[in-house]
């Protein structure tokens, strides 16, 4: 039989073997009620969460601050990205950006520092003459000092013209409160002839119609002709070089114009009617007579 001394050293031998990190498990008892798997030891055993579920579990909000946070992260509507735009709406963001960068490029009298800043004070007088204020007022003068009935038939068709062109402007204007390629503010002149914004251009509208109802009711040489032509459309493209208004603004100006003509021609005054016009107007006019 060994002796005690044997079977001590044994029982040494085994607790320093089962101290080693690798044994370490062995030392541990198992618990009570059961040696299954460590999951199944720490509690019962969950439902699967259907994907269902976890969508509308990850949806719902926490707090009121993480529902505001996720509102805060939404993008506006016009900042999102048109995954599919049409060929129409490329084809206008196309136009328009090539016509506000030749405005932009075109404005070289926009400010005194510009590259023409020098001919800022010429080009400004050059519009000055197709302003509604300024045909306005010489049309009236024209009317006062004006002796024959033709020349006063011509005169209160082309007033009553001047007003339209005016008032049709300005509603076009409110309406479609397009800015100018630089954002300037409007001088006292615009703001009294109400050409407060860039589309149509007023001046331009304005200097079609003059021209053509010039050209078409006067009898004048074919210099002067060529002459009324050319002002016309430098009066135009001068608002352009000021930085006032895009091409664009120009080109549908003229066309409005032009439409400003046809419509007074439709409805033009007979020499009675202006004459009638002329007494009310002047406070002589009597329905007995």
């Amino acid at each position: 039989m060994p002796s005690a001394n044997n079977v001590r050293s044994r029982a040494r031998e085994r607790n320093s073997v089962l101290s080693r990190p690798e044994f370490m498990s062995l030392n541990h008892q198992p618990l009570r009620g059961g040696s299954g798997p460590p999951e199944n030891r720490c509690g019962p055993k969950r439902a699967p969460q259907t994907k269902h579920q976890a969508i509308q579990k990850s949806e719902e909000p926490t707090d009121g601050g993480s529902k505001d946070r996720r509102e805060s992260t939404k993008m506006p509507e016009e900042d999102c990205m048109q995954l599919n735009p049409s060929f129409k709406g490329i084809a206008m963001n196309s136009l328009l950006a090539i016509d506000i960068c030749l405005s932009k490029r075109m404005g070289v009298c926009a400010s005194t520092s510009s590259s023409w800043g020098g001919c800022r004070s010429m080009v400004a007088l050059l519009a000055l003459t197709g302003h509604g204020i300024t045909w306005i007022i010489g049309t009236i003068v024209c009317l006062t000092r004006s002796n024959t009935l033709a020349g006063q038939e011509v005169l209160v068709n082309l007033l009553l013209a001047l007003i339209l062109d005016v008032m049709t402007v300005a509603g076009v204007q409110r309406l479609v409160k397009r800015r100018g390629p630089w954002e300037m503010a409007p001088g006292f002149l615009d703001c009294v002839a109400m050409d407060v914004y860039s589309f149509p251009a007023a001046h331009a509208s304005r200097a079609a119609m003059v021209s053509k109802f010039l050209l078409s009711h006067l009898v004048l040489a074919v210099p002067l002709r060529i002459l009324l032509v050319l002002w016309a459309f430098l009066v135009g493209i001068s608002r352009v070089l000021l930085g006032k208004h895009h091409l664009t603004d120009m080109v549908c100006g003229f066309a409005l114009g032009m439409f400003h003509f046809s419509l007074m021609e439709t409805v033009w005054l007979s020499s009675n009617t202006c004459q009638t016009l002329i007494s009310i107007s002047t406070l002589s006019w009597s329905p007995f007579y």
